[in-house]
């Protein structure tokens, strides 16, 4: 798939204040870093504007701060962390807009970094108001948007700016996503093999009814498997059920019947009596047992999904098998995450979408192993249902 917007690489950057809508939403715990994940995701976009000579002012938003300012959620730790990564120093500033902080702005050389305090600090972000945006555009002549995570968000810093400033780029990391994800999609070698997982049916529908005409396979794992199970008429003890989803759930897997898309979920499940027992057993899909509740897909359905997964050309997998945060739990994500690395080895194109299947590949220890982890939980899931992203659609087209 051909990518049709504006890349940092077209755009003039020598000279210029390059307003880069950075991700740098990552977990600060006691003024610490405690994943740098997205801040090295976003290192080659921030270097090509400097070493382009470019002035790079980065702005993002940490967190859900009420639209005031609350030192819990200042971006000041990332400026240091960041620097360190970047190797070279992250000027700070303790507001976003106004006129102290356009003298900060205007008064950086050529090739040197400054980071925006909380986008979210001013209420005005999250509603994309014309007054913020007006006062954002004044630090920019130019604009590139490197923070896929928040694209399906029309905020001032993604959908406001570039309606203003011109022309408006993508960076390298937004890119990427958008390239995987398109190309997945649009243009997938076949087998194509969508694994889906996570708690709840409602989270996926549009996923899973974008999706079934392109897949030749849809693995359904997680959660949302206990509804699928009720709608079969099996037993499901005190699994997790979405009650008002049952009918929805039986025309996905009528549907199925119908379509070139096999539906392949669980045969067995991991159970226990609730979610802090050690205790676990397996139980037949369809007979769990009253008092006791699906954790993970049980061994049996590993062994299927591997199969099923042994030929694959392309996979997309979004949500995790069961709660494995919680290591007696945690089995069927992690061997999920290992047939992930070993196919990607024998040449498929695997892609992990962001949040909790992100954090489940670098727990497993094989986030290195596969072709592409997204940084943007929600964007993922929004671009997988086929619904257009604001802050994409908002750059200049090619």
């Amino acid at each position: 798939m051909a990518f049709d917007k504006l890349t940092i690489d077209d755009i003039e950057l020598k000279g210029k204040r390059v307003f880069c809508r950075v991700d740098f939403n990552v977990p600060v715990e006691n003024g610490q870093v405690t994943d740098d994940t997205r801040l090295r995701a976003t290192l080659p976009t921030v270097k090509k504007i400097i070493e382009s000579g470019g002035k790079a002012v980065l702005a993002s938003h940490l967190g859900r701060p009420k639209g005031e300012p609350d030192p819990a959620f200042s971006l000041k730790p990332v400026a240091a962390e960041f620097g360190k990564l970047l190797g070279k120093e992250v000027k700070f500033v303790d507001d976003c807009v106004g006129g102290k902080i356009k003298e900060a702005v205007d008064s950086l050389s050529d090739g040197e970094c400054i980071l925006l305090e909380n986008l979210r600090f001013h209420d005005g972000e999250k509603k994309n108001d014309p007054d913020f945006v007006k006062q954002l555009a004044e630090l920019a002549d130019v604009y590139v948007n490197d923070a896929f995570g928040t694209a399906h968000r029309a905020h001032a810093s993604t959908a406001g700016i570039p309606g203003i400033i011109q022309p408006a780029a993508a960076g390298y990391l937004m890119q990427k996503e958008l390239e995987y994800l398109g190309k997945a999609v649009a243009d997938p070698k076949h087998p194509f093999v969508a694994v889906l997982g996570g708690a709840k049916i409602s989270g996926k529908i549009d996923v899973i009814n974008n999706l079934m005409p392109k897949v030749d396979r849809l693995l359904i794992g997680g959660g949302m498997t206990y509804t699928f199970f009720k709608a079969q008429g099996y037993k499901i003890g005190n699994s997790l059920l979405e009650e008002d989803r049952i009918e929805m759930a039986g025309e996905i897997l009528e549907k199925a019947k119908s379509s070139d898309c096999e539906v392949v979920l669980p045969v067995d499940s991991l159970i226990a009596e609730n979610l802090d027992s050690t205790e676990t057993k397996t139980a037949l899909a369809e007979e769990i047992p009253d008092g006791w509740l699906g954790v993970d897909i049980g061994p049996d359905s590993i062994k299927l999904f591997e199969t099923k997964l042994a030929d694959a050309k392309t996979v997309v997998w979004n949500g995790p098998m069961g709660v494995f945060e919680k290591k007696p739990f945690s089995e069927g994500t992690f061997k999920m995450a290992a047939t992930m690395a070993d196919i990607t080895q024998r040449g498929a194109i695997t892609i992990i979408g962001g949040g909790d299947s992100a954090s489940a590949m670098k727990k497993s220890g094989y986030a290195d192993r596969v072709s592409h982890i997204s940084t943007g939980g929600g964007a993922s899931l929004e671009f997988l249902e086929g619904k257009e992203l604001p802050g994409v659609v908002a750059l200049t087209d090619k």
